[in-house]
Parts: structure tokens; sequence; C-alpha cells
């Protein structure tokens, strides 16, 4: 048993940033065409393109704002005209702030974490699944975290918006489930990833100690559960919340 996403094409959202470059290597690997979404980090995400290439994967480079509709609109098009329609969206675009108590945290960040987190999985759905539902095939992924069931002090604009999410993402599981789409989300914990291992910062005992398998999980195990979601391997699993955090945190029933 392998996991094949051959003749599949994969949009990844903030690919050039530490999480998504993994995704991006892995889902090719398994034989996706893949689509390399960036905002800003335009040199991290041409140096990835070079990568695909050389391992002879098919690639497309993409810059777009997901938090604006009319931007992912144009990214779509850009896509089918040099890949074709999307099969598997995963949606990993994140915006960094400072995490603050809730008496201290600027409003707009309440808002720009909202508009990144929870309405870019709007926007993403809204032009991708039109395609998806034609084909009667789809994977939606949406890379959540811990910190959506944390909820700890100076946490609140990030979990909040995770939240909504969550919560859009299982109503919306529930609503394309008919035309053999899934919806599913990938939650990391703390993560160790290329910027870690350059950093020397792997190791962090406080944080190590509240894992029940005492360890960080790195880059390359969230990529691996996102690429089984993607894959037909997980064809009957929908609307799910899967942390990939050792346990730290466990969904009850």
């Amino acid at each position: 048993m392998e996991i094949d996403l051959s003749n599949r094409i994969a949009l990844i959202t903030g690919a050039s940033g530490q999480l998504g470059r993994t995704m991006v290597r892995t889902l090719a690997s398994c034989g996706a065409a893949v689509a390399i979404h960036y905002h800003a980090n335009e040199k991290s995400a041409r140096q990835l393109q070079a990568e695909c290439a050389a391992n002879g994967y098919r690639s497309c480079l993409l810059k777009a704002d997901v938090s604006d509709f009319d931007s992912v609109a144009r990214m779509k098009e850009e896509i089918g005209k040099q890949l074709g329609a999307v099969d598997i969206v995963v949606a990993n675009a994140v915006i960094q702030y400072d995490w603050k108590l809730v008496l201290e945290q600027n409003l707009e960040d309440y808002f720009s974490q909202f508009k990144m987190c929870t309405m870019q999985g709007v926007h993403l759905a809204k032009v991708f699944l039109p395609d998806m539902a034609r084909k009667k095939y789809g994977r939606i992924i949406g890379i959540n975290t811990e910190c959506a069931m944390e909820c700890d002090p100076h946490q609140s604009a990030y979990a909040s918006a995770k939240r909504g999410m969550d919560g859009f993402y299982r109503v919306l599981a529930k609503e394309v489930g008919v035309n053999a789409i899934t919806v599913n989300q990938v939650a990391p914990g703390w993560t160790i990833t290329e910027a870690v291992r350059s950093q020397g910062t792997a190791q962090q005992s406080e944080y190590e100690a509240t894992i029940p398998l005492k360890r960080r999980g790195t880059d390359q195990e969230i990529a691996n559960v996102v690429a089984f979601i993607a894959s037909d391997l997980a064809s009957f699993i929908t609307g799910a919340y899967i942390p990939v955090c050792g346990g730290r945190v466990m969904p009850t029933i």
C-alpha cells in the first residue's frame, strides 16, 4: 500500500513557508502536480519551484492574497492554464502577529486572523469547489492548530480565528459530501521545521514535558498526514479535526 497522487493537482497556500514547503515536496513526491502559492516570500517560492523542476515534478508558481476573493479567483484561472483543474486544496497560509493578553491585543489582529484562518477557507471553497463537484472528486484540507483546543492565555486572536475555521469546515463537510468531496483539518503542535533546525532550537524541554510522546513533531510528520488525507486511502474520512501533536490535545467523543 502506498500513497499515490498521480494525475492529481494540488494547491498548497503559504507554500513558501516552513510547513508549506515540506507539504509541496511530499505531495509532489507522491505524484501530484503542485501549485505553489506565495504572498510575499517570492525568493523562497522560486527556490521551491526550482527544486521541484530538478526532481521532475510538475509545478506552477502563483502570487495571491488568499484573504481577498478576487485574488483567489485569479489564482484559480492561472492554475487552470498551467496545470488544470485543482483536485486537492491545502489551506496553509498564515499571518504572523504578536500574541498578547486580550486586553492588550490590537483589535486589528482579530480581524486579520479571521480573514486569514476562516475567510481563506471560504474563498478557496467558493472558487475551487464547483470544479470538484462537477468531477465528483475533491479534497479540502485546512491546516488548523492544537491552539484551537488549548485556548491558552495570549492565544485569543489565533485560537478564535482557528475555531471559526473549524466551524466552517465542519459545515462544509456536510454540504459537499454528496459530491464525493472530503473536508478535513490537520492540527499541528509546535513543530520542528527547517528554521528551527538551523537555529538549533528543536529541544524545548518545558513544552515536551506536556506531550505524551515526550518530543516535538516534525514538518515531515505533518506533511505525511496531509498526504494521507489527500489520497484515496482516506476516501471515507471527512469532517475530521486531526491533531498531529503527540497527544498533547485529544478531541473528546
